[in-house]
């Protein structure tokens, strides 16, 4: 089974209900991954709008 995230977010989510935006719009369609661990001085993060930690998919549907 593919990993579900947020649609909205982006973010890896464990259960039915996203830990950032509490949204439960979810899909298994996603490409690339990308962990932040540090967002305040991640360039990466920054280009990509995130500012919590975690892993993220790179692109969802």
């Amino acid at each position: 089974m593919k990993a579900k995230v947020c649609k909205k977010c982006k973010i890896f989510v464990e259960h039915d209900k996203c830990p950032l935006c509490q949204g439960t719009h979810l899909t298994e369609a996603w490409k690339g991954r990308v962990i932040i661990i540090n967002p305040e001085q991640s360039e990466i993060a920054r280009k990509l709008h995130i500012t919590k930690k975690g892993a993220y998919a790179i692109k969802a549907r």
